[in-house]
């Protein structure tokens, strides 16, 4: 099988861009001409590649080619800077989730851009969703729930989020006025990062509740941590969200015990300075946060 780099350079734009005419406006060619290169590849390894939806979408034949033209041009701009030729800023697309994002991730996108010049397109998603966007090829690396490596990845440990259970004081009064029973557990209404989030549901069950309570949906960090301040529900806090709160009164802790969330860095197993560089980066911002243990 003969797949030139340009037919794949052609699926991954089609890709990104999620129609054919967007993506020949990025490439400088026709649309007919990148339909063409669409069809040859398809002809070539004998399986369709690519969904013709709105937004455009590549299959499982197609992810693989994508991740492969993806690895490809990591691997071209690592040896344009090896040489020293222009090289433009290579993109970096990265899987995080949300409390990563606000409490510890950052400081190691600076550092990387500060060593080399670079894009960072991050997708923001749950820890345990983040891993898919590794098997199809979206991103290059991810902060993930999972430990068994991807194929093609590998993994390596960054720490555990401890997530508190908080309740506004006057919600807690109201609905845990006789303390974390199965009852006040099941009908106290909480508050849920998005329709993904199991932290609260499984802090329930873990003591005792059987059905699940109402939730409020509130995907933004900031957001999300000040509903619950504000008493629209109880949720799991991080480290640095609460304390304030708990000092003054507002806020009141409602167990004891917690919900640790294991982190571990993925990425693809490739031999890319560049690649390496991001994950020392990633690493080291996770040994120096107070938000892991």
């Amino acid at each position: 099988m003969d797949l030139p780099l340009e037919l794949l350079r052609t699926l991954a734009a089609a890709v990104d861009a999620g129609t054919l005419d967007r993506a020949a406006v990025q490439l400088g060619v026709t649309p007919s001409a990148v339909s063409q290169r669409i069809r040859t590849i398809e002809q070539r390894v004998g399986r369709v590649v690519l969904q013709r939806t709105k937004p455009v979408r590549a299959t499982e034949a197609g992810e693989a080619l994508v991740r492969l033209a993806r690895q490809l041009a990591l691997l071209e701009h690592d040896a344009r800077v090896a040489l020293g030729t222009d090289a433009a800023a290579q993109r970096v697309p990265l899987a995080v989730n949300a409390d990563s994002l606000i409490t510890w991730f950052m400081p190691a996108l600076s550092a990387v851009a500060a060593a080399r010049s670079v894009t960072f397109e991050l997708h923001r998603e749950d820890q345990e969703r983040t891993a898919q966007l590794l098997e199809d090829g979206t991103v290059m690396g991810a902060v993930t729930s999972q430990r068994a490596p991807v194929a093609g990845c590998i993994a390596s440990p960054l720490g555990r989020m401890r997530y508190i259970a908080v309740a506004e004081r006057g919600f807690a009064e109201r609905w845990f006025a006789d303390g974390l029973s199965r009852a006040a557990l099941e009908a106290a209404p909480i508050v849920d990062f998005d329709r993904h989030d199991t932290l609260q549901s499984r802090f329930a069950h873990r003591h005792g509740a059987r059905a699940d309570a109402p939730r409020h949906v509130i995907s933004a960090s900031a957001e999300y941590a000040e509903a619950v301040r504000m008493g629209l529900g109880w949720g799991m806090l991080l480290p640095g969200q609460f304390e304030a709160g708990m000092a003054d009164g507002s806020l009141v802790q409602l167990a004891e015990s917690g919900v640790e969330v294991p982190l571990w860095w993925q990425r693809w197993n490739l031999s890319s300075p560049l690649l390496d560089l991001v994950t020392d980066a990633v690493q080291t911002a996770a040994r120096t946060s107070r938000a892991l243990a």
